[in-house]
C-alpha cells in the first residue's frame, strides 16, 4: 500500500483505560457539553451586566466583580483535586461538572429563580415575606435540582467512574464551586450597584462573608446529593439513596438561606450546623481512604502469580507517601516518561482493587468484570515495559530491599494484552 493508504494502527492510551474509556480523542458530545455550559456562563453573565449598565453604572461593577469570584477559585480546586490523588477521576467529567455548575446551574437557576421572586411569592405575599420564602425554601428546591441533575446524569451515563462516597463529593464539589463563582459575581456587581445600602463598603463585606468565610457553602449543599449518588452506583436496588441525598441537600440550604436572614446570631447558628457538615464530611473522606487502602491489600496479593505485584509493592500502592516516594524515585532514575510510567502502573493497579470490590458487590457483570481486569493488568505490564526499556538493568526498587518487586523484576506476561498494548510491550 502507499503510505496514505495504510490502515491506521491504535494508539495505546493508558488515561483511557484507566478511565475505561476508548481511546482517542475527546468525544464530539463532551466537546459539545463543555461548549454549552461555557456558552451558558457568558449568558448568565451578561444578564449581571446588564443589571449593573441597567442601574446606570455601566461595565465597571463587573470587571471588578469577575476577578473577585475568580480569586478563591483556584486555591479550591487544587484543594479538591488533592483529596482525589489517590483514584482520581477522569479530568474531562470533573471539568464538565465544574462547567455545568457554573454555566446551566447558574444560568437555570438564575432565571427560574427570578421569575419566581417577581411573579409568584413577592406578587403573592408582598415583598419581604416573598423574598424570604423564596430564598428560603424556593432557591434550595431550584438550585440543588440544578446542580444535582449533572450527578444523576453521571449515575446514568458513567455509573463506573463512582466507585464510593470520596467520588461523589469530589463531583458535587466540583459543580458546587462552579455555581458558587458565577453567583458570586451577581452577588458583588449587585452590592456596587445600590449604594445606598453600602457600596464598597458592603462589597468588602460580601467578599469577606462569601469568598471568605463560606466558599466551601456550596459544595457541602451538593455534597449530600454526590453522596446519595454514589451510594446508588454502588449497591442494586439503592436508587431512594439519591431522593434522600438530594432532600438532604435542600434541607441544608433552606437551612442556610433561612437563618442567614436573621443577622448575626442566624449566621452564627447556620456557620455553626455547616461545619459540623463540614467535620462529617472530612470523616466520611478519611473512612473511605481507608476502606480503599484495605481493598488494595485485600485483592492485590492475588496477583502475585503475574509477577506484577509482590508483597513490597502492595505496601508501597496502600501508602499515598509510598506511591509519590515511588515516582519521584521512578523519574530520578529513568525521567518522566519512567514517573509517568509509574503513576499509570500505580492508578491501574488501584482501579484493579475497586474492580474487585464492584464484583464483589453485584454492580459489574462477569463479562465487564473479566474485559477490565485484562485492560489494567495489560497497562500495568505496558508500564512495566516502558520503565524497563530505559535501561540495562532492572533497578531496585526502595520500597523493596530484597529485590522482590514487580517493578523490579521483569514479569512473565500476565495475560493475553489488546492489540494496542501488544503493539508497544
Amino acid at each position: 500500500m502507499l503510505p496514505g493508504m495504510a490502515e491506521s494502527t491504535p494508539v495505546f492510551d493508558p488515561k483511557a483505560v484507566i478511565d475505561g474509556r476508548a481511546p482517542g480523542r475527546a468525544s464530539v458530545a463532551f466537546i459539545a457539553g463543555i461548549v454549552i455550559t461555557a456558552a451558558c456562563a457568558i449568558v448568565a453573565l451578561g444578564i449581571d451586566i446588564t443589571q449593573s449598565e441597567a442601574a446606570g453604572d455601566g461595565v465597571v461593577p463587573a470587571i471588578i466583580a469577575l476577578p473577585l469570584a475568580l480569586l478563591p477559585v483556584p486555591l479550591l480546586v487544587a484543594v479538591v483535586l488533592f483529596i482525589d490523588r489517590l483514584e482520581p477521576e477522569p479530568r474531562g467529567a470533573l471539568v464538565f461538572a465544574f462547567g455545568w455548575g457554573a454555566g446551566i446551574a447558574a444560568l437555570s437557576a438564575l432565571l427560574i429563580n427570578t421569575a419566581g421572586l417577581e411573579y409568584v411569592t413577592q406578587p403573592a405575599l408582598g415583598a419581604s415575606t416573598g423574598e424570604y420564602v423564596s430564598a428560603t425554601f424556593g432557591a434550595p428546591l431550584v438550585e440543588e435540582t440544578l446542580k444535582g441533575l449533572v450527578l444523576i446524569g453521571l449515575l446514568w451515563r458513567r455509573r463506573a467512574e463512582l466507585d464510593g462516597p470520596t467520588d461523589g463529593i469530589i463531583y458535587a464539589a466540583m459543580v458546587g464551586l462552579g455555581f458558587a463563582m458565577m453567583e458570586n459575581v451577581g452577588y458583588y456587581i449587585n452590592a456596587l450597584v445600590t449604594p445606598e445600602r453600602g457600596g464598597i463598603a458592603l462589597l468588602g463585606y460580601t467578599f469577606v462573608l462569601r469568598g471568605v468565610f463560606s466558599p466551601l457553602l456550596h459544595p457541602i449543599f451538593t455534597s449530600m446529593t454526590g453522596l446519595g449518588v454514589a451510594y446508588a452506583a454502588s449497591h442494586r436496588h439503592a436508587g431512594w439513596a439519591v431522593y434522600v441525598g438530594l432532600l438532604s441537600a435542600m434541607l441544608l440550604h433552606g437551612i442556610w438561606n433561612g437563618l442567614s436572614l436573621y443577622g448575626t446570631v442566624g449566621l452564627a447558628v447556620a456557620y455553626a450546623i455547616m461545619f459540623c457538615v463540614l467535620v462529617g464530611l472530612i470523616a466520611i473522606l478519611i473512612a473511605d481512604r481507608r476502606r480503599l487502602i484495605g481493598l488494595i491489600r485485600k485483592y492485590l496479593p492475588a496477583y502475585r502469580a503475574t509477577g506484577l505485584v509482590a508483597a513490597a509493592d502492595v505496601t508501597m500502592l496502600a501508602s499515598l507517601r509510598a506511591r509519590r516516594r515511588a515516582r519521584i524515585w521512578a523519574r530520578a532514575t529513568g525521567g518522566l516518561p519512567a514517573a509517568s510510567a509509574m503513576g499509570d502502573y500505580q492508578l491501574a493497579a488501584t482501579e484493579l482493587a475497586l474492580l474487585h470490590d464492584k464484583a464483589g458487590r453485584g454492580v459489574l457483570s462477569p463479562g465487564n468484570f473479566r474485559q477490565r481486569q485484562h485492560d489494567l493488568l495489560g497497562l500495568m505490564y505496558v508500564a512495566r515495559r516502558a520503565f524497563l526499556r530505559r535501561h540495562d538493568a532492572p533497578p531496585g526498587a526502595p520500597w523493596a530491599p530484597d529485590g522482590r518487586s514487580g517493578f523490579a523484576n521483569d514479569p512473565v506476561h500476565p495475560a493475553p494484552l489488546p492489540p494496542q498494548a501488544a503493539g508497544l510491550a
